[in-house]
């Protein structure tokens, strides 16, 4: 398990298919099992790994706004561990705006977990001091990749549906995501 800047907050992160190392992480974050963990992409090609037939919707938002802060919610494939999807069937994706974390991403196999790097309930890391305060220990590595700058989560928008829906809204305003058929 390691924790590195994301290009929004500092995240933990894991191979998304090893469901040992994913439990690591809810038993770290006291996460609760009904919440999802989202997952960085190094490449587009990676949602065939990810995602069961992107819907249409998924395709445009995604083409739309990606690299960039938004999570797209998919219908997930059946080998991703149910500690990644906490038994919707369905998981968040993100392609990151940022090149360095994308290129972190592929050195660890195209795909990682990037769950927020704080306990349930706190405020996301924005510095590897912060996730070092709030997890002495139990973390395998820890990337300084500086002082977060941003102030506001990757909006997330479910795709899995037939209008589709923001789910959360953050970097992105809801706004200028055209949800309409």
């Amino acid at each position: 398990m390691i924790a590195f800047r994301t290009d929004t907050f500092y995240g933990l992160g894991a191979d998304p298919f090893n469901a040992d190392a994913v439990a690591r992480i809810r038993a770290l974050k006291g996460r609760e099992d009904d919440k999802p963990i989202l997952l960085l992409i190094s490449d587009v090609e990676e949602i065939d790994r990810l995602i069961v037939q992107p819907s249409k919707q998924f395709q445009e938002i995604a083409a739309k706004f990606w690299p960039g802060p938004l999570t797209i919610v998919g219908k997930a494939n059946t080998d991703l561990p149910e500690g990644i999807t906490a038994g919707t069937g369905t998981v968040g994706v993100r392609l990151p705006a940022d090149a360095t974390v994308r290129d972190l991403v592929r050195e660890c196999g195209g795909t990682l977990t990037a769950t927020s790097a704080n306990p349930a309930g706190r405020d996301p890391a924005r510095s590897a001091e912060e996730v070092r305060s709030y997890f002495p220990e139990g973390i395998d590595l820890i990337i300084d990749g500086g002082l977060v700058t941003v102030i506001a989560p990757s909006t997330v928008v479910d795709a899995t549906v037939s209008q589709p829906r923001v789910v959360r809204e953050g970097a992105i305003a809801a706004k200028l995501i055209d949800l309409r058929e």
